[in-house]
């Protein structure tokens, strides 16, 4: 075996060997199902103490490279279509300490608490400056960086706006588009959402929901055209879109020269191998505005959300609402940002990800 600890490297050595292990592990060194060595022998070809092999070997199970099996040993379950690219494939030393909190979303507490002291000293008193209207640059940027890479979204920090939560950028919504627009929702759909809507006085078709989205007769007869929907796992029926039904949103925009709102709650945890195709990367036309928060893939406490706007919607938002200060506090917006940016969020998405997999 080749793996080598480097006594003067600041990295201890627990963490040089998962890197090392995790790194032929992805290169196909060690291929699905292979048995990894046992922690004493490789304890001792790499002149370590079995309790750091163990160490190392724990990180890869939290990460879900291995598998331990009783009695049995290590075995590799790494499968390249179960992992969605990361901006970093680093790894902190305290990632492996999941937090029991309920809900299998729940988002490393330590991951999280380490983060937010890095921010502090990195940011020091910056944490205390007025937020940009549209959210940080910072922020944006890494979530533009993030939908590029997860669900090829390909946009510009511009057209990103940060809120506190999905139910504030709705009344944005209203605002931008006007309420002289009727706004045609799923039947049945979140409660909050038909809520704020008619709270902002926008009139609301609700629309009859089939096996696969909004019926087609549905779409047909309403006079709306302002289209929201929840493509994905929608709350509270479970629909999932098809491909056919989002285009048939797609056309449903065009026709009426109206906007969809798609709604991406939760579907980044999808036990499907690939994130699911959205209607705003299908959609060639501008017409569709794209909602999410990080309430699922971090904690519900996180109330951030964020908007991408359409090209041509970005100057109108600009001239009519960019006077509206930015809702959430510049330490939660780079707090966020450094997640994004090191790969943390992602790392924990890949875990749910498989666990709900493993668990279907």
């Amino acid at each position: 075996m080749k793996y080598s600890i480097d006594s003067s490297s600041s990295k201890s050595a627990y963490m040089q060997l998962y890197v090392q292990l995790r790194k032929d592990i992805v290169s196909g060194v060690f291929p699905y199902g292979t048995k990894l060595p046992s922690k004493r022998l490789l304890a001792e070809e790499s002149e370590v103490s079995v309790i750091t092999v163990e160490h190392a070997y724990s990180i890869l199970c939290d990460e879900g490279y291995v598998e331990a099996r009783q009695r049995s040993g290590y075995f590799v379950i790494y499968k390249e279509s179960d992992f969605i690219s990361t901006a970093d494939t680093s790894y902190t030393e305290t990632a492996h300490s999941i937090a029991t909190a309920s809900g299998d979303s729940q988002f490393p507490f330590s991951v999280l608490s380490k983060t937010m002291r890095k921010v502090l000293l990195d940011y020091g008193e910056n944490i205390l400056v007025k937020s940009p209207n549209q959210g940080c640059v910072e922020l944006r940027g890494a979530i533009s960086s993030y939908l590029a890479r997860s669900n090829g979204i390909n946009v510009t920090p511009q057209q990103i706006v940060i809120g506190s939560g999905a139910e504030y950028l709705y009344s944005l919504i209203v605002q931008l588009l006007g309420k002289n627009r009727i706004f045609a929702l799923e039947n049945p759909s979140y409660e909050q959402i038909v809520r704020v809507y008619r709270a902002n006085g926008v009139e609301c078709d609700l629309l009859k929901m089939g096996s696969d989205g909004i019926r087609t007769d549905a779409l047909e007869r309403t006079e709306a055209s302002v289209l929201h929907i929840t493509p994905f796992n929608s709350f509270p029926s479970g629909v999932t879109a098809r491909a056919s039904k989002r285009y048939e949103y797609i056309n449903w925009a065009e026709k009426r020269n109206g906007y969809i709102i798609e709604d991406n709650y939760d579907s980044e945890l999808t036990v499907s191998t690939k994130a699911e195709d959205t209607v705003f990367s299908l959609a060639k036309n501008n017409k569709v505005i794209y909602i999410n928060t990080f309430s699922r893939t971090i904690a519900p406490s996180f109330r951030v959300g964020y908007m991408v706007l359409p090209k041509q919607l970005v100057e109108e938002f600009e001239n009519k609402l960019g006077f509206y200060s930015c809702t959430v506090p510049v330490f939660e917006q780079y707090v966020l940002a450094e997640l994004i940016n090191n790969g943390d969020f992602e790392r924990n998405i890949n875990r749910v990800r498989r666990q709900r997999r493993k668990n279907k």
